[in-house]
Parts: C-alpha cells; structure tokens; sequence
C-alpha cells in the first residue's frame, strides 16, 4: 500500500479542490500522547460495557472511538448529508426498532407491484437484495472444492497426475487436509460439550433442590455445612462453572448452544451430499449469471436469528440516534442498504462480487464487509468488483477476520492484495479488534493482525448493539470492528462530502491514536508485539480526531 502523506502541499491542494466545509471551521485540539494517561483499573459496570466504544480514552481511560466527545464538541448543530451504507452480510432485521428509520428505501421502485420500476434487473427491490433467496445453511469453501474435484482426483497420487494439474491437485489436497482437521475438532467439541452437559445437569438439579433455590453462589456452596463426598465433588464441579458465568443455568445455556453450533457445522458447513445452492437455480461458476435470489432480505426464517449478525453490524454503525429506546450507532445521516449474501457457511465469490456492484449501483458511498474466508475459487471477480467500487470513489471497510493470525504471512479473502503483494486499490480499508482494557491487553485476544495487511483498528470485544425482534446483545469479533469504523466514514462522509474515499480512508488512518505500549496477540502472552507495530497506520480509530482532520482537508 502506498502511504498517502498529508503534507502541506496536500492540504494546500485540498484547499483548492476540495473546499466544501461545513460551516465555521472546527476550532478543536487534537487527542495525542495518550501513553501519557494512566491505565483504568476499574472494571466497567454494564452501563459502561455497553458503550465503551463510543468513549474517550483521554476522559474515561478506556479505549473507545471519542464518539460522545465528537458529537458534544464538534458535530453539535451541524448539518450532514445522507450517506448510504451498504452492509453486505446474513442480512438484517428491517423492522428492528432502532433500525427501521434508517434502513434504506429504494426511490426508484414501487413496493409490491411485481416489476422492475428502476430497470436495474431486481424485481421490488426495495431495501436492498437478497442474492441468497432461502438459503440459511452452506458449505465451507473448502467442502465445495473437495465435492468438484473428488471425481477426479480420489484415490490418486501426485505422480499419477499431470503436470497442467499438478496445481489443483495441490488444492485438492490441501482442502481436504483442512476438512479433515476441521471436522474432526468440531465433532470432538460437540462431544465434550455434550459430556460436560451430561454431568452439570444432575450436579446443578441436586443442588438446587439442597439449597431450595436456582441462583445459589460460589459462597452458598461453599455454607453447605457437612457435604458427603458425592456433594464435594458437585460443590467442586459447580464452583468451577461459576467462574465462566453468573449463574450455573447460564452456563448450562451457552453449553446448549454450543452444541447446537458444532452440529449446525456438520449438518451444514461440512456436509458432502445437500445441494445448498440448487434451490436459487443460478450458475454460481458463471458471473454473467447474474438475476437471481429475491427481495427478502430479512431472509426466510421467521426468527429471524440467521440475520444476527447482519443485524448487529447494521446497528453498529447507524442504529437511530436519541430515540430514547436501545442503543446509539456512532453515525446519524445514515441510511442502511441491506446486501443479503452472507450465509451460515462460506459465502460464494460470485454473491459478493454482484453484492458489491449492486451496493455501488444504488448509491452506496461506504460498504461494510464483515465476513471472510480462507479459499477464493474466483477472488478475481470479488477484485473486479472492489476495483469497480474505487472507480465510482466507494470506501469498504473490511473486517480482518478472528483467528489470532499475522495477516502478512496468510491470506484471508477478501483482501486488497494481489499475489506480486501490490495493492489493487487505495479504498479498501481492514480493521482489526480492540478489548475495552488499555494496556498488554488492549488487542482482542481473537483478532488477525498484519503490518501491511491490518490497516487500524477498532472496539470489537463485548460490543452491545441491535439483533433481531428488537433484542439487543453483545455480540463481538472483526465483524464489529469494521462496522465502528464503518460508521466513522460514514460520518466524514455526510460532513465533508467532498473528500473522495481515498482521502477518507487516509483520515482515518492518519488521524487515529497510537501507544508504545507492548501488546499481547493471539492471546498468547508469549507472542507480544508494540501496538504500533502490528498494522499499516499503528492506530486505533478515533472520531473526534477524524472530523478534525476532515476540516482542515476539506478547506
């Protein structure tokens, strides 16, 4: 990536072309020498939890974005545009509450009449499209590529193949390497959690009825005066699951739901045999074949718990400001296009590489991506596609993905990165995770990192915002990451419209702050590194600075 410098020249030539404003120009001291400010030491509260992405490190010592200090110091009664967001994701939940005034209307359609009204190939698209129509279950990538090429490849070996072949083979191999190891775990996990389960249950049964009571503590179990050694072993046993939630119950839950996911993974992520894809009846090895899926983009459950995470990100980044109900997203003027191609699974190259061109044909100035795999049988349509939303000066914001890797040494798609390590275009922007405690743990023990393949980074651990039926959780990852920052374009965007998606992405790397301190990756206290060193800008993204450095770019 070529570092776009703002020089004096630069803000000069700003100046000239690009004098749009917003109003007087903002008289406000930038936030710096944060390793100055002493580390908090209290825990939040869950108040605090809930909003600490929107806090100030300088004020509150925690590392949060300076959004309330943005909106009190400087936004105050200024005027924005309407940005368009793309969220390209599972989908999301339209009638949310704190979503439904923000989510994007499409002027050109009629809703419900059954035609094309704006001639752009999609029937009633009028939040957005669906390109997954009912499909909520996939394959991971690696299981399409092993079902395509086991005719052909089973049973041989690499001297019984071709030379043209030799490279396929490779893949062949390599993907059913990763199923192997893939599947084997999540079999040996659901069989654990099963057996831990096996056991809490009668332990936690005979407790209660002891103490008459469900929502016994560490220390009501430790008052159990005289306990047998079978009540020793359950005191011990419990004692131990208290310390991975409130209550045993809770535990109990979570327990549940992990083994509700680890079978959801063999049903659906690592099944040989359903054809996933048959039912939209397109061509996905074709992009030309391109009219297909549907207009629901809350997709087909009724639960509509297969559009979590799409729902989060979207409230992340723009849930309705100031109503009084739920929860502020960082950007106001901001309108949610809905790109449904995201499944329980990997997505297919081809859904997000038309997703993306749709995003950009509808107007979307920022696309969110918050979803990424380790296989890309096409990624040259998704660069064709992040090549066309650079030409018509569209920012993305990428999330970096969940596995505690060095982004520089593997590659994760999508990415802005050719193989030769060049980079195929300056508005691609990738955002790893922050914890909400400064210091050693100031990185989120899951996030991917990278010198040159991490651009900042952002609050993604324990981030409160929008799911579906009008519920709100924590939810956390790469995947909340890029929406905050998301939310940060969006709101240069609105303010200083004429700064192109390049200046943008600049700003907010530019302007972010920065620590010396070491911080511990992968979760690993051996594997250390400073925080100024594990990506491209050495920063955390940070509104208030952001919107000062917009003002005297604009100008």
């Amino acid at each position: 990536m070529k570092l776009f410098k703002i020089t004096l020249f630069a803000v000069a030539m700003a100046t000239v072309l690009a004098s749009c404003g917003s109003g007087a120009a903002i008289v406000a001291t930038p936030i710096q020498n944060i390793d100055a400010n002493p580390l908090k030491i209290a825990p939040l509260d869950e108040a605090q939890l809930k909003h600490w992405p929107a806090m100030d490190l300088v004020k509150d010592t925690v590392p949060g974005m300076s959004v309330d200090k943005a909106y009190s110091e400087i936004i105050k009664n200024r005027k924005g545009e309407t940005v368009i967001v793309g969220v390209i994701d599972s989908g999301v939940d339209i009638d949310h509450e704190d979503l439904k005034n923000v989510i994007w209307t499409n002027p050109g359609e009629i809703a419900g009449n059954g035609i094309d009204d704006d001639n752009n190939g999609f029937i009633d698209d009028i939040h957005g499209w669906n390109f997954l129509g009912n499909i909520t279950g996939e394959n991971m990538e690696f299981v399409r590529i092993i079902r395509k090429l086991k005719p052909k490849y089973e049973g041989k070996s690499e001297s019984s193949v071709s030379a043209a072949d030799r490279n396929e083979f490779a893949l062949y191999q390599k993907a059913e390497a990763e199923y192997e190891k893939e599947s084997s775990e999540t079999i040996a996990n659901k069989t654990r959690y099963e057996q831990i389960l096996s056991q809490l249950k009668p332990t936690n049964e005979a407790i209660v009825k002891k103490l008459g009571k469900e929502d016994y503590t560490k220390e009501d179990l430790a008052a159990i005066k005289n306990p047998s050694s079978q009540e020793q072993q359950e005191i011990a046993m419990l004692s131990q699951m208290l310390n991975y939630a409130d209550s045993v119950p809770e535990v109990i839950e979570e327990l549940e739901r992990g083994v509700t996911y680890f079978q959801g993974r063999l049903d659906n992520n690592f099944n040989m045999t359903k054809d996933f894809r048959g039912v939209l009846g397109d061509n996905p090895e074709d992009i030309t074949d391109n009219h297909y899926g549907d207009n629901n983009v809350a997709g087909p459950d009724p639960t509509r718990e297969n559009v979590k995470h799409g729902t989060h990100v979207s409230g992340i980044i723009a849930a309705q400001r100031n109503n009084g109900i739920g929860m502020d997203g960082v950007a106001n003027n901001v309108k949610i296009l809905v790109v449904r191609a995201v499944p329980d699974g990997d997505e297919y190259d081809k859904d997000i590489a038309l997703g993306i061109r749709y995003a950009v044909d509808n107007g979307a100035k920022v696309l969110n991506t918050s979803f990424g795999k380790y296989y890309s049988p096409h990624a040259d349509w998704v660069y064709d596609a992040i090549k066309y939303a650079a030409s018509k000066d569209v920012l993305i914001v990428n999330a970096a993905g969940n596995d505690g890797l060095d982004l520089d040494t593997v590659n994760i798609y999508p990415n802005d990165q050719v193989d030769n390590g060049s980079e195929i275009a300056d508005t691609f922007l990738t955002v790893g995770a922050l914890n909400y405690e400064n210091g050693s743990e100031l990185v989120a023990n899951f996030s991917n990192y990278g010198k040159t393949n991490v651009d900042v980074f952002a609050p993604g651990v324990k981030i409160w915002s929008t799911t579906p039926l009008s519920t709100y959780e924590f939810l956390q990852g790469t995947s909340m990451a890029a929406p905050e920052v998301a939310g940060v374009a969006a709101m240069i965007r609105s303010y200083y419209p004429k700064l192109s998606a390049k200046q943008v992405k600049q700003i907010i790397m530019d302007s972010g702050l920065t620590t010396n301190t070491k911080v511990v990756l992968a979760g690993d206290p051996s594997n250390t590194d400073s925080f100024a060193n594990i990506s491209k800008s050495g920063k955390m993204v940070n509104l208030f600075n952001a919107l000062i450095m917009a003002d005297k770019m604009s100008r």
